[in-house]
């Protein structure tokens, strides 16, 4: 998104000026997402305007929490009463401090700390989590109707996929769940899951979505690069560049589109220029899925597959990924990392999970 977007004043935020896309809006519930305190007997009413403001969140992909030092039981009985529990994932509610509430959630909901807002109305709150996770942004209560309207707020698309993201994530708890509970080998659950990875070639009706991917996607991902619409249609449309997009499902439901890849084709040599994973799917062990398709892809048509790579602190599993599956390092400088892939013996892909590929 633009970087030179200036923020109407409506909240003191940690990180003032900040566009970052906001993936998780964490709040507050007494005096905050309700007026009163609930332990003390007081009546309680939501904030006026707040039920809208949680539905378009919702709608728009934005995932929302609980961080409240209150009683769990009397706390989700009141958020069932309002009809608002529904919208909580991984909710933190006890008496611990509000950094270490966001910090499990954000772990929860593998999203970085920096895709966090918190909503709370205790200035003591706001400066404890301001000093422990100062790249979340904390907002009063009061500037919750302006919110919607910050740039941060807003995708440029409304995706199926981020139109049902709660959906997905609520799907993500049963998987864990099952995991928790599972007593084998990772190879013999991940089996279990009927993981189904699908390759095809981008089709127009798959931008939004792949544009939201370079957007949203930072850990899994190899360069920073982001995309947009238009740039990513003339690219799939050009015979010199190649884009892929990558679906899962499992027995739990579809988690829709989670990968793309665009990669530049010369006479000689194809460089992989991104490659990204929602990190969603993280544990599932299916970035190698794609990266063999390509090494086999680059084998049939007799070039050698070169990827580059910007290494940073959040993306060190990507790079990591790219060793492992046997691609060397060529050059580094400032500017970053080239690798060249072995193409003289490309692994199978992982044994649980089911690949189709869509020419």
């Amino acid at each position: 998104m633009p970087s030179n977007i200036t923020r109407p004043a409506v909240g003191k935020g940690v990180g003032e000026g900040s566009t970052v896309s906001v993936k998780c809006v964490v709040w507050d519930l007494d005096n905050t997402m309700w007026t009163g305190v609930l332990l003390e007997g007081d009546p309680i009413e939501l904030r006026p305007g707040l039920r809208q403001v949680m539905e378009t969140l919702d709608r728009r992909g934005i995932l929302q929490s609980v961080a409240s030092k209150n009683d769990e039981r009397s706390a989700r009985a009141a958020l069932e009463q309002f009809g608002l529990w529904e919208f909580m994932l991984y909710p933190q509610i006890g008496w611990s401090s509000k950094s270490s509430s966001i910090r499990s959630i954000a772990a929860s909901l593998n999203i970085g700390l920096d895709a966090i807002v918190f909503v709370d109305d205790d200035p003591f709150e706001r400066d404890e989590v301001a000093s422990e996770i100062p790249e979340v942004r904390s907002f009063e209560p009061d500037t919750v109707p302006n919110l919607l309207d910050l740039p941060e707020f807003t995708p440029r698309y409304i995706t199926a996929e981020s139109a049902r993201r709660r959906q997905m994530y609520i799907a993500d708890s049963r998987r864990a769940k099952m995991a928790d509970g599972f007593t084998g080998a990772k190879e013999e659950f991940l089996r279990s899951l009927r993981l189904r990875f699908e390759i095809a070639r981008a089709q127009e009706a798959d931008l939004q979505r792949a544009e939201e991917l370079t957007e949203r996607t930072h850990q899994l991902n190899t360069t920073g690069h982001t995309y947009t619409y238009d740039e990513l249609n003339a690219l799939r449309t050009s015979e010199s560049h190649l884009v892929l997009i990558a679906r899962l499902a499992d027995k739990f439901g579809d988690y829709g589109t989670i990968g793309l890849a665009v990669v530049e084709k010369a006479a000689h040599h194809w460089v992989v220029k991104l490659l990204l994973f929602s990190c969603r799917v993280t544990s599932r062990g299916v970035a190698v899925v794609l990266m063999n398709h390509l090494k086999r892809s680059a084998r049939d048509a007799g070039v050698r597959l070169l990827a580059d790579m910007i290494p940073t602190e959040r993306n060190r599993v990507m790079y990591l990924s790219f060793l492992m599956t046997r691609f060397e390092v060529l050059e580094q400088d400032q500017h970053g990392v080239r690798m060249e892939a072995d193409l003289a013996e490309i692994p199978e892909d992982p044994s649980y999970v089911k690949v189709t590929v869509v020419e």
